[in-house]
């Protein structure tokens, strides 16, 4: 009869392991959008319902925080890919004046990218992205001075749920980030 109990124990134990959930830090829904990819393709928030992705806002010619951030997108992409993980990676423009379809295609290009589930998206205007950015990932973004052509935006990494939901948020620049992505993903699949 022990025995028996122990074997009941041990089956909840890995039920309950099983359902393990990600540790949220963010509860944003994603306002609807349709925005025009690298390959001059729409994608839009319901081309997404059903998934798991990965989000960030970012722009080509930044000579900053972008570097890194694509960067590890990039590797992320393809941590995933080695563990398995079925996600989207979204990356926004915050200057869809100048990154137009064909610069943010070979901008891809330059980090390898597999543009089989990672969109780079523009075809919009500056208060769009900076409205999308702001009330739907609470991420600033704010226009380049006169002075320059550095927008100033966020450098997080996003993990929005099937739903539309925005339920975490990760640092961009932190490599050490990335494992932990992974992890969370692992767990939903």
């Amino acid at each position: 009869m022990k025995k028996l109990g122990l074997l009941g124990f041990i089956l909840i134990l890995f039920l309950t392991a099983c359902g393990e959930k990600i540790e949220t830090n963010m509860s944003e829904e994603v306002a609807d959008f349709e925005f025009t990819t690298q390959d001059k393709e729409k994608l839009g928030l319901d081309d997404l319902k059903g998934e798991w992705w990965v989000a960030d806002f970012v722009f080509t010619n930044c000579t900053t925080v972008c570097l890194p951030m694509t960067s590890n997108m990039a590797k992320l992409q393809k941590d995933l890919k080695e563990a398995g993980v079925d996600a989207q990676l979204v990356s926004f423009s915050v200057d869809p004046e100048n990154d137009t379809p064909e610069v943010l295609k070979d901008y891809a290009t330059k980090y390898n990218a597999d543009l089989k589930n990672w969109s780079f998206l523009t075809g919009y205007d500056f208060q769009t992205i900076k409205e999308l950015s702001i009330k739907s990932f609470r991420s600033l973004v704010k226009e380049a001075p006169a002075e320059s052509d550095q927008v100033t935006h966020g450098t997080s990494f996003f993990l929005v749920n099937p739903d539309g939901e925005v339920i975490k948020q990760y640092s961009g620049i932190d490599s050490k980030q990335l494992d932990q992505i992974v992890k969370d993903l692992e767990k939903v699949q």
